[in-house]
């Protein structure tokens, strides 16, 4: 025999269109309204403490100048306008990279407290600040030389490639490194652009630098995803940015130890091609890239923002070093070691005498 049990209420249906939620999953609370931003919000954006990166414009200068002597005093000026351009231009950077990525920000522990994220800004004022920094940098770029117009160009142009979809390379695994680490010759060309106008710079120099640049990307990639992902786990730092999807610890330090390599390899052929005596400065450099390991292995690490890598103290001594090294064997020739540059070998005559 079948009981049949009397049904009980049918539960309202949904109106056409309305979405359905389970009454036991809770509404997300509404967010409070983001305070407006002020002034010095918008100044932040273009974080003018990061101007220190314009030190890698410098070897772009004395090498330059060493290839291409001239008057030191008709320097003054090119030398003033093109690092105010440079600054004014990188700072444009600054401003779209944070107003574009102000969302994944929001995921990352210490770039969740720049203004894009905490604070309501005006889309309009945003756009202003960047075509106001982009035109004067131009006007200033325009007025020094063709060359060093078009490498602000292309200053201007990595930036909407790294940051602005559908490219965004940023989102993409090792183009992230890659594509932010041209920055390292573009501003090496933007100094030599100071002194010598007309002609570029070695492409082995080019090369080395950008290598050298893709490594210390690497590594604050390393910090970035140690740091993150023991704090705030690794579906965050997925979140914060794409790529860390697909990176682990060993393949970012392999890549590292591959872009340090790349690096070595084009500086030794800089090196013997165009200024021999620079090898004497050649373990200062090996120093210098183990410092930077070395300060990147730390929990924590000042790698994650360059702009405080002077409080390490190791590091700047081998920085302050090897530029000491570098402007003494700029005007110092040591013609005996271009013996180096040429074939040799060793003779061992004793061997002669028994075959």
């Amino acid at each position: 025999m079948i009981v049949r049990y009397p049904r009980g209420p049918r539960l309202p249906r949904c109106p056409p269109g309305a979405m359905k939620q389970p009454d036991f999953e809770a509404a997300e609370p509404p967010r409070a309204p983001l305070p407006a931003a002020g002034a010095a919000d918008y100044l932040a954006m273009a974080r003018p403490d990061h101007w220190l990166k314009h030190i890698f414009i410098l070897p772009g200068i004395v090498l330059a100048y060493m290839l291409h002597p001239t008057d030191l005093s008709g320097l003054l000026v090119p030398v003033a306008l093109g690092l105010v351009s440079a600054a004014l231009v990188a700072s444009a950077n600054y401003v779209l990279n944070e107003w574009l990525d102000r969302e994944q920000d929001a995921f990352h522990p210490t770039k969740s407290r720049r203004p894009a994220v905490r604070r309501r800004l005006s889309p309009t004022l945003v756009a202003v600040e960047y075509a106001a920094l982009t035109a004067i940098g131009l006007v200033i770029a325009a007025a020094l030389s063709p060359l060093f117009l078009l490498t602000t160009l292309a200053f201007l142009a990595s930036a909407w490639i790294y940051n602005v979809r559908p490219l965004r390379t940023k989102d993409r695994v090792y183009l992230d490194v890659t594509s932010e680490a041209i920055n390292n010759p573009i501003r090496l060309t933007l100094g030599w652009a100071m002194v010598s106008p007309t002609t570029l710079p070695p492409s082995s120099l080019l090369l080395a630098y950008w290598m050298g640049g893709a490594f210390l990307m690497a590594i604050k990639r390393f910090a970035e995803y140690r740091s993150v992902a023991a704090s705030a786990g690794l579906e965050r730092l997925g979140r914060y940015r794409t790529s860390f999807r697909h990176y682990s610890e060993n393949s970012l330090l392999v890549s590292a130890f591959l872009y340090a390599l790349m690096a070595a390899f084009f500086l030794a052929v800089f090196v013997i091609k165009y200024r021999v005596e620079y090898l004497l400065a050649l373990p200062l450099f090996a120093a210098l890239f183990a410092a930077y390991l070395r300060v990147g292995l730390k929990r924590g690490s000042s790698a994650q923002t360059p702009e405080k890598l002077f409080r390490e103290k190791v590091l700047m001594i081998i920085v302050a070093l090897l530029i000491l090294a570098l402007a003494l064997l700029t005007w110092i020739d040591i013609p005996r070691l271009e013996r180096l540059t040429a074939p040799h070998y060793i003779h061992l005559p004793w061997l002669d005498e028994r075959s």
